[in-house]
């Protein structure tokens, strides 16, 4: 059965949230120390996964590092990981969970290519409060929690007033990867529509739109880890994140980011294939 989460509510900012974000920051700082002394590394060790995808050991160790601190710091939290899957606290599957990918971006961590990060989410009833995205290769973080606005670098963020796809900058992985999802005619419609369409993957298209940099960012298939970082960012920003049905985002299904203004016009385009 397809699990998709809703639009997210806005509960009040509390001194727990707040706590839990300064958590966040801290163990993406953490992170980072790992991740930066094995980019670019000459023994760095990767293997293939089942799903043709690489790992690296920085991958690895990112989310052991991730795990241990939120079960000494959050002893109670369910934590679900990339790497290693979902392991339930001391209060059982309970109503708190973090979601973590350690390097989103590992073929450009691997090749190295600076345009990777790690993604950190808290899950509270479902919904997802908090979310931070470090880039320490770019020198960037990104992060937001609900009803508190959604930062970059600690600088207020907002996405953009476009309104036209005439005149949109529209992001995207490969297009067969489209292909592979049997979007691509209407991916490739929609991109000529636009009048500009950049190859930015990962993160760094979704982000690029919070900040207002990309009006569109579109990918065929995510996992829950790839968006539950960003979801809080974008949205918290004033866009949009949600799968071809407009009402939430399920895991594993295509996913669809915008200033909001465009959502609904590239939900269509989508929609239409032929």
């Amino acid at each position: 059965m397809v699990t998709r989460t809703r639009r997210s509510t806005l509960p009040p900012i509390s001194a727990e949230l707040d706590d839990d974000l300064a958590l966040a920051l801290e163990l993406t700082a953490a992170a980072d120390e790992v991740t930066m002394g094995r980019f670019r590394a000459r023994d760095l060790h990767v293997e293939t996964k089942p799903d043709q995808t690489p790992v690296s050991e920085a991958d690895h160790a990112v989310e052991r590092l991730l795990r241990d601190r939120i079960a000494a710091e959050r002893p109670g939290d369910a934590v679900l990981g990339e790497e290693f899957g979902e392991e339930f606290g001391l209060a059982g599957a309970g109503r708190r969970r973090w979601i973590i990918d350690p390097i989103d971006g590992t073929k450009s961590f691997v090749r190295g290519v600076p345009a990777w990060a790690t993604l950190l989410a808290l899950e509270v009833d479902g919904d997802v409060v908090l979310g931070v995205v470090s880039a320490p290769a770019l020198g960037r973080r990104w992060w937001a929690r609900r009803g508190g606005g959604a930062f970059a670098d600690g600088a207020p963020i907002h996405v953009s007033a476009i309104r036209s796809m005439e005149d949109a900058q529209l992001c995207a992985p490969s297009e067969r990867y489209f292909d592979d999802a049997g979007l691509g005619e209407p991916y490739r419609t929609l991109a000529a529509r636009s009048w500009r369409t950049v190859g930015f993957a990962d993160f760094w298209g979704h982000v690029l739109v919070a900040e207002g940099a990309v009006d569109v960012m579109i990918e065929p298939i995510l996992a829950l880890w790839d968006i539950a970082a960003l979801r809080p960012i974008v949205e918290e920003a004033g866009g949009r994140v949600s799968d071809l049905t407009g009402a939430g985002w399920a895991d594993g299904a295509p996913c669809v980011t915008t200033n909001g203004l465009l959502h609904d016009q590239t939900l269509t385009a989508l929609a239409d294939r032929g």
